[in-house]
């Protein structure tokens, strides 16, 4: 009865057990493969002839709480083919048995891979040792990695996202695959050159969705490697760009704004902070280079003559050209934006010392330094004693900002900043209110509402990317009916490219 049940216990097909004994608390199990011959992995012939032995150690699952260790008598066989380069191959294990160099048996595998995508590294190895199977928390990562041994083998892709990375910022750019349906990263392509996307589809003739950016690079490829697929624009990609495109009309305002929200006059530099300071001198040089530019346009030099003669590329040329490139202050996010309205309700309330705001944030839960505060405090001071109501100089992104996703529960300095903004430039909030409309569309999924939309943004600040919606018009028409989105992809690279199990983040509307 006994060996029976330690038989039935390790029901490995193809395998004979030979003997079964416990050590030490241990069950200790031997046999050997039942097969008669292997198959040479290099020229396929098969072979019966043994050349040597060697004995493989295996982990198996527990029994009743005690530990199995399986040893294994494998073959070395010899290969009779004579034109084959291979004297000699060990006796291949079935895939139930292990993987290829493998110290644990196929199932055991499997219950670590479960273990580790439910608990992780350390936790995971401490559970281990209570199923008395311990191993450490780098081996629980390492299954992690390797993924389910027992999984069966995945199905070609058909519905895919497609977008771009960075090697190295600036430099070096790749190409990362999603399968959608699987939600998990499938291919990592080294550049990001149409030839290599090209080469992948045509590798890849199943596909029959691809979810991408509207950048020419990738819609070139698609087009012409796999014309059966339906082209899908990625619905992240779209409300970013559409983001940017209200970032820009801000832009083309600032010179106007920048005068009408300091209406004590010009910016003195004698008030500015030392941050200030250095963002005011970057801006005078980029000032004098704007204007060298436009006195080279009016001149009728093309932009390859202006790029040549001023070292600037055609891209911030083209920027400069169309106005886009007067921003004083280049804003960035800073760990203070959510705690905005607690700051000033502490100011109004009458704490002005950098260091008791400090302590009254970090007792409400904020984990910045006193440094942030302090010279917030600082500015805020100065502002004040300037009679600057909304400070001396405000950025692009800021503007834009307190007119969109701050309107509704900015504080009250955000609302003055609306108020004069609104006001001064009313044309800024027909491409806000175009802008609401757009984001309303999206999240509806309603496509009947895309040819209305671009008629209404075709007069508006929004037309450049009206215009770019309406050239991709069919594949931003599928993104706003189609479930399939590739989403945060390029922001989530390291974290996707650390393990194949994680999963791409969705879209964050």
């Amino acid at each position: 009865m006994v060996a029976k049940a330690w038989d039935s216990s390790l029901s490995l097909p193809g395998l004979i057990v030979e003997g079964r004994a416990i050590v030490e608390g241990m069950v200790r199990m031997s046999g050997r493969l039942a097969a008669s011959q292997g198959i040479c992995p290099d020229c396929g012939t098969p072979s019966g002839s043994r050349h040597s032995t060697y004995d493989r150690t295996l982990t198996d699952l527990p029994i009743s709480g005690a530990r199995v260790e399986l040893r294994l008598k494998v073959r070395r066989l010899r290969c009779n083919h004579a034109p084959c380069p291979r004297t000699t191959f060990s006796e291949p294990l079935p895939p139930a048995f292990a993987r290829r160099y493998g110290r644990r048996v196929g199932r055991c595998e499997a219950l670590l891979h479960a273990v580790a995508v439910a608990l992780g590294g350390r936790p995971g190895a401490r559970m281990m040792a209570r199923l008395a199977v311990p191993w450490s928390r780098d081996t629980m990562l390492r299954v992690l990695r390797h993924g389910d041994p027992m999984a069966e083998p995945a199905p070609p892709p058909r519905v895919i996202g497609i977008d771009d990375f960075a090697w190295r910022r600036g430099h070096t750019y790749g190409t990362i695959i999603v399968d959608l349906e699987r939600r998990q990263v499938i291919d990592l392509l080294p550049d990001r050159q149409r030839e290599t996307v090209v080469a992948w589809l045509q590798e890849n003739p199943q596909v029959a969705t691809i979810c991408r950016d509207r950048g020419a690079g990738y819609v070139a490829a698609a087009t012409e490697a796999a014309p059966q697929a339906q082209q899908v624009a990625d619905r992240w990609h779209l409300f970013e760009n559409a983001s940017a495109a209200f970032l820009a009309a801000v832009r083309m305002e600032m010179p106007g704004l920048r005068r009408i929200l300091a209406p004590s006059g010009p910016v003195d530099p004698a008030t500015l902070t030392r941050a200030e300071r250095l963002q005011w001198d970057g801006a005078q040089i980029r000032e004098a280079l704007n204007r060298q530019i436009l006195d080279l346009a009016s001149q009728g030099t093309p932009i390859r003559g202006m790029a040549h003669t001023t070292g600037v590329s055609r891209q911030t040329i083209r920027k400069i050209l169309r106005g886009q490139r007067h921003d004083t202050f280049r804003s960035r996010e800073s760990s203070l934006d959510a705690w905005s309205l607690i700051l000033e309700a502490e100011w109004s309330a009458g704490c002005r010392v950098g260091a008791e705001l400090w302590r009254r944030l970090k007792a409400s839960g904020f984990a910045g330094s006193l440094r942030v505060v302090s010279e917030w405090a600082t500015r805020r001071r100065r502002d004040e004693k300037l009679g600057h109501a909304v400070g001396a100089a405000m950025s692009a992104r800021t503007i834009a900002r307190s007119m969109t996703t701050e309107r509704g529960t900015g504080s009250a300095q955000t609302a003055m900043i609306n108020a004069v903004v609104e006001r001064a430039v009313p044309a800024l909030v027909v491409a806000r209110d175009v802008l609401d409309r757009f984001h309303a569309m999206m999240r509806s999924k309603d496509e009947a509402r895309l040819d209305p939309w671009i008629a209404k943004a075709a007069s508006t600040k929004l037309a450049a990317f009206a215009a770019g919606v309406e050239a991709d018009k069919d594949a931003v028409a599928a993104a706003i009916s189609s479930p399939w989105s590739s989403g945060q992809v390029e922001g989530n690279v390291n974290r996707l490219m650390s393990t194949a199990e994680q999963k791409p983040a969705t879209v964050a509307e």
